[in-house]
């Protein structure tokens, strides 16, 4: 069995390469879509009802809440 010349393989590894960065790049892009879509995704949110409890506890009073004026 003989091995292909060597400008052969080269080739080849760089169309490979080349297809592999435009696949990457294209899920990249994809991805990016996907989340400038989606901004709740970056909001935090309390993990329990305690949590939640101290999150509203520290804001300041409001109208909608109840609170004094």
């Amino acid at each position: 069995m003989t091995q292909p010349p060597e400008d052969n393989r080269s080739d080849a590894f760089q169309s490979a390469r080349a297809s592999l960065i435009l696949l990457a790049f294209g899920l990249a892009v994809l991805a990016f879509l996907v989340v400038i879509d989606r901004p709740h995704w970056f909001s935090i949110k309390p993990v329990s009802g305690a949590a939640a409890a101290m999150a509203s506890s520290a804001q300041p009073p409001s109208e909608a809440r109840g609170g004094l004026s």
